[in-house]
């Protein structure tokens, strides 16, 4: 063969396989994988397997999915699809522990819509367990670590520290609370709590009072006030810490409770082994105090627990803290017997209290999970000192959490990335059982999509509810879908509604015992009402399309609900070119839900301009809300048209179903004569005690009468 020939072969040959290879990859194709390791998985595992196109649903048959025992036996499984979403159901009572392992096969016979078919099948091995396994040992443990870190290393990450195709996870009842809490002290004062999302179980804040002191945690320090008489509003006490952050606090009769970040060295015997990487650490703190003498707060207890703090909630007289834990697994590989378990330290015995770790067989992980990090969860008795902590651990992140008095739920969204950042994903939930300082794991459930916050889950009647987003807002080939779940008490999915506001996302939820509501946006504003009086027959009774969104939704009385948010408009752009969204002002509405099939913005206030923000805008606790006194006061700051101050304080409203709002004060700590905001006066929290506002900033404390 002569040269030319030789040439030409070549060329041919390589024109065939950059087209073979193109046309190979261009084909659909499984998104996300379990790995190639054997998993082992919750009886009840639902498996989700995400398209890179919309399937043709002809295409999954009992030939193309399908799931055989040890023996190779078929498993009566239940298959449901949507879209470009593959959902694997287990048999009706479970996977049988005693049969695997199981193969979960994927053919690649089966297509999309327009006909193609999957680029290559896969087989997924697992075994099965009725409850989350126990590591019984550190080589267990390490070597838990050593695969996941395995998998981290297999590939060289692109810009965003992933690959195409590869799976990776991201890292906070009745009518609620509608009057941000009220109380009464032993004087028979009247006062206002902290706003929460579940009556029943409090929730940390920067300030807090009992009716007659108010107490603050604030530039690294915790101050207690006297505020009564209102003459004579004075600072009683003030505790300033050293390599401690305090940033939020409970208070319950004689006990004060802080909670804040703790930094501590790697020294002597409390070091993970050889030279540490890091040589500080950081845990999740909580003193308590003995405020019986408010001028002289003793501390009682400290407890740190190893890793970021994530949430809290208190319930009678245990607070939970929940905190999640990266250990350093990259030590792995210079020292295999590195001890990895989470510390936490007690002062119960003793202010030199030694640190303590989890047995390793009180170490739980959940299965199939890529985390590479601890969930801790301690239980406090913040009455009795002498009652020790109790502590569990699990391998694998919460992310959201929502707590009723008998259920812990914590979220782990999974993101599986294609083509954009929130290219597929689904959400695993993890149920737990609370009864005082008894935490235990009850079951697992997965969802598609995920959750915007605390407020898209609740519990009601023994049925867990959640909204959630699928999808990015943005993505104009695959555009984004809001779904409804409803779970029963073992967490499998009993009903749905789905695929509402394509396009767009959820912005905020609330669920209100039968009803539901959540509130969609990309350029105009739904509310949703839904009908959840049949957990097995959910339905939207009706929706309501206005200019806006409401970032929190907040229950006013049976027919009516408030929204906060933002208004926004459309500014047209160029020729082509989509318009624009631009915020125009915080927004307050006043929605009549009486007739749940047609809900009506009854009435809307307009703050500001689109500079203008409020911390009410993404932290609820911000809210002080009671209908009885007629008050809707937050904290906010506008700015005029040429982005200049024009208000840094709080504003408190009125609110009436027949009238409207009505701005009852302004309130604020600022000079006049500022021409930007000013941290150390900018007002943080308003509450009320009897017949008076008070409004803490960093720098005082004011009072205003309540006279309307």
């Amino acid at each position: 063969m002569n040269k030319k020939a030789i040439i030409f072969s070549l060329l041919v040959a390589l024109v065939v396989t950059i087209f073979g290879y193109i046309y190979y990859y261009s084909k659909p194709y499984v998104v996300n994988g379990y790995g190639d390791v054997p998993l082992i998985v919750l009886s009840n595992k639902k498996f989700v397997f995400n398209v890179s196109e919309e399937i043709d649903e002809q295409s999954l048959t009992d030939e193309t999915i399908f799931v055989t025992n040890k023996n190779g036996e078929r498993v009566p499984i239940t298959v449901d699809s949507t879209s470009n979403t593959i959902s694997i159901l287990p048999p009706s009572n479970g996977y049988d522990i005693d049969m695997g392992p199981y193969k979960l096969k994927l053919s690649n016979k089966i297509k999309s819509i327009n006909g193609e078919k999957i680029r290559s099948g896969l087989e997924v091995v697992f075994d099965a367990k009725e409850n989350l396994p126990s590591v019984t040992s550190k080589k267990e443990l390490n070597q838990l670590f050593s695969q996941r870190l395995k998998e981290m290393q297999k590939e060289t990450k692109s810009f965003f520290g992933w690959a195409r195709g590869e799976t990776f996870t991201s890292s906070d009842e009745a009518m609620d609370s509608s009057d941000s809490g009220m109380a009464m002290s032993g004087a028979e004062a009247e006062y206002s709590e902290t706003n929460i999302q579940v009556t029943g179980v409090d929730e940390a804040d920067i300030v807090k009072t009992d009716g007659s002191y108010i107490y603050q945690v604030i530039d690294n320090r915790l101050t207690i006030t006297n505020a009564q008489p209102v003459e004579n509003v004075e600072k009683v006490a003030e505790v300033r810490y050293q390599n401690f952050s305090p940033f939020q606090l409970y208070v319950d009769g004689n006990r004060l409770v802080v909670i804040g970040n703790d930094w501590k060295s790697y020294a002597g015997n409390n070091a993970r082994g050889g030279m540490a990487i890091l040589p500080i650490y950081e845990s999740a703190k909580v003193i308590i105090y003995d405020i019986t003498n408010k001028e002289e707060p003793v501390e009682l207890r400290a407890v740190s627990l190893e890793g970021h703090y994530l949430t809290s909630r208190k319930i009678d007289d245990y607070v939970y803290l929940i905190t999640n834990l990266y250990p350093n697994i990259w030590e792995l590989s210079e020292n295999s017997e590195i001890d990895l378990r989470p510390r936490y330290m007690d002062t119960i015995s003793g202010a030199d209290t030694k640190i303590s770790q989890p047995e390793y067989e009180d170490i739980y992980y959940i299965p199939e999970s890529n985390e590479n990090n601890f969930m801790n969860i301690i239980a406090i008795n913040i009455k009795d000192s002498t009652e020790e902590i109790s502590t569990v651990s699990y391998l694998g992140s919460g992310q959201e959490l929502y707590m009723n008095r008998e259920h812990l739920y914590t979220t782990v969204p999974t993101y599986n990335v294609e083509d954009s950042f929130y290219g597929t994903m689904h959400t695993d939930i993890y149920k737990f059982s609370i009864n005082g300082p008894n935490i235990e794991f009850v079951n697992t459930g997965t969802v598609d999509g995920r959750l915007l916050n605390q407020f898209s889950m609740d519990e009601h009647n023994g049925y867990f509810r959640v909204a959630t987003t699928k999808g990015d807002a943005w993505d104009e080939r695959s555009p984004s879908s809001n779904n409804l779940f409803i779970l029963d008490d073992q967490l499998n999915i009993i009903s749905t509604v789905e695929d509402l506001a394509r396009g767009e996302r959820i912005y905020s939820a609330r669920f209100m015992g039968d009803k539901g509501y959540i509130v969609t946006f990309k350029e105009v504003d739904p509310l949703f009402v839904f009908d959840l009086s049949d957990p097995y027959g959910p339905k939207v009774l009706g929706e309501l399309k206005i200019p806006g969104f409401s970032n929190y939704l907040h229950p006013y009385d049976e027919n009516h609900l408030i929204g906060f948010g933002h208004h926004t408009r459309l500014e047209k752009g160029e020729i082509g070119v989509q318009p624009r969204v631009v915020q125009d002002g915080v927004k307050i509405s006043l929605f009549d839900v009486s007739d749940p099939t047609n809900p009506t913005e009854k009435f809307s206030e307009i703050v500001g301009n689109e500079f203008s923000y409020s911390p009410l805008n993404h932290d609820h606790k911000a809210l002080l809300f009671n209908k009885e006194k007629d008050i809707f006061a937050f904290p906010i700051t506008t700015y005029n048209e040429r982005g200049l101050l024009q208000f840094q304080g709080a504003l408190v409203y009125g609110i009436d179903p027949k009238k409207g709002f009505t701005l009852h004060d302004e309130i604020t700590h600022a000079e006049k004569t500022n021409s930007y905001e000013s941290w150390e006066d900018g007002i943080l929290r308003v509450l009320y005690i009897n017949d008076y506002l008070y409004a803490v900033s960093p720098n005082k404390i004011s009072t205003h009468k309540i006279s309307w």
